[in-house]
């Protein structure tokens, strides 16, 4: 309760001094327009405030105007009331005054700020002014930039693109804590995690030392990019492709680089992003790396090949379409200030152009007798009793199996004993469950 006490004392002086600004800017437009429109009262001081909405305004270096423009975007959803003003109509025209901007909200009967609503708060009508402001509403600005306002969609109409927060942003602005965004049609990732920790990613030393380093460069790259000035030489991000067989822990590795360094891990579900349509692909891609941007999340690209594939010979308007979508994937993964891990099952699918832009490249091959004895151990031997004739060293042997697989037989032995209501695993079912593992792969025992 104490942050949200914080959160609303200080977003109740915020709304007050927007309020002022707002009642000035309107008195001045019926009053006395020709009146000077260029400055903007002094916003409320922070500097000893310790609420969510204060730290985020310090971080990221926030002005009167960004400030203004912040809570602009914010009041539909803190206080509506206050944007009512704006709804008054022209009665020499009968309609809206246009200089106002806003998007009526049908359902609500509420007003729906734009930048032109922000243009005009901050710098009334005057032309010289409102092209000064023009530059605040840039990609490279913070409110932008850091995820914190909706980048516009529409850029040649800009000025009628609606102000509005990112979700994860209002969340933390109203409740003190960041929301992530749900799987939907407008964002095909969802956030996956484990419970597991490290030694439960048996892998080969090259592999472990490969995932290291990925880890380090997450945890210094902002020192070695902006405090050792290599930015210039060095582009933001890391990509990273991890190829091998199913089963052989590449998820696993992929959530636990995400545990490790406290970022959360989306899987993309390719089937959701690939369109048949022509220029659908380019476009829900561009959402996606739109809304990771700036964010420091994990994009896991699994089963890549459907999407990054080798591109083909132009014969066709298709196949040109084909190459026009991996030369944009190519493009975003490049700029992308995050780390973009793609899983394969074959590094050969995976197009040259994509090769040469990776990072790393760490192969999870199958597990090794001496490795697949570790995995036995850890499946099976802390869990359950085993009857006496089971050897894991034996098992780990004589059958080739990958973690996922050895998984599956865990999930088969572990239903056999309980309807047997015992948590005891017996010889008999491991052997029916790597049966049924082999025969997946059309192989006898």
């Amino acid at each position: 309760m104490e942050v949200i006490t914080a959160l609303a004392k200080t977003l109740d002086k915020e709304l007050r001094w927007f309020q002022t600004i707002v009642n000035a800017r309107m008195k001045t437009y019926f009053e006395n327009p020709d009146a000077k429109q260029d400055t903007v009262d002094a916003a409320p001081d922070l500097s000893k405030d310790t609420s969510e909405y204060a730290v985020s305004i310090k971080k990221h270096a926030l002005g009167n105007e960004e400030r203004l423009a912040l809570i602009l975007a914010l009041a539909p959803s803190l206080q509506p009331s206050v944007l009512d003003v704006f709804l008054i109509k022209n009665q020499s025209l009968n309609t809206e005054f246009s200089e106002f901007g806003g998007i009526k909200n049908a359902t609500k009967h509420g007003f729906v700020p734009t930048l032109e609503t922000a243009l005009f708060i901050l710098g009334g009508t005057k032309l010289e002014v409102r092209l000064q402001l023009l530059d605040l509403f840039s990609t490279s600005n913070p409110l932008f930039r850091s995820g914190i306002l909706k980048l516009p969609n529409d850029q040649d109409n800009l000025l009628q693109s609606p102000l509005q927060p990112t979700h994860e942003y209002l969340s933390l602005f109203t409740t003190g804590k960041k929301a992530l965004p749900e799987y939907s049609t407008s964002f095909p990732a969802k956030r996956i995690s484990t419970p597991l920790d490290e030694k439960a990613l048996i892998v080969q030393p090259q592999v472990r030392n490969s995932l290291d380093e990925i880890e380090q460069w997450m945890f210094h790259a902002d020192k070695i990019l902006n405090e050792w000035d290599l930015e210039k030489n060095l582009k933001p991000g890391y990509r990273a492709l991890f190829y091998g067989p199913p089963g052989t822990g590449k998820t696993l590795a992929a959530t636990l680089l995400g545990k490790a360094t406290k970022q959360p891990v989306f899987r993309i579900d390719l089937s959701m992003v690939v369109s048949k349509y022509i220029g659908e692909t380019e476009k829900n891609l561009g959402k996606l790396f739109d809304e990771a941007e700036n964010k420091k999340w994990i994009l896991f690209f699994d089963e890549a090949d459907a999407l990054f594939g080798k591109r083909t010979q132009t014969k066709g308007a298709n196949d040109r379409y084909a190459n026009q979508e991996v030369a944009y994937l190519l493009q975003r993964i490049e700029d992308f200030s995050g780390l973009v891990i793609l899983a394969t099952n074959i590094q050969s699918n995976i197009d040259d152009a994509f090769s040469r832009r990776f990072q790393a490249m760490i192969h999870f091959a199958k597990p090794t007798v001496a490795e697949r004895i570790l995995l036995w151990k850890q499946l099976f031997g802390e869990s359950f009793k085993l009857s006496e004739e089971i050897d894991l060293d034996t098992l780990a042997s004589n059958y080739e199996l990958t973690g996922g697989e050895m998984i599956n037989v865990l999930r088969y032995c572990a239903l056999e004993a309980a309807k047997r209501n015992e948590k005891k695993i017996i010889l008999t079912d491991i052997i029916t469950g790597i049966r049924r593992e082999y025969s997946k792969q059309n192989k006898t025992l």
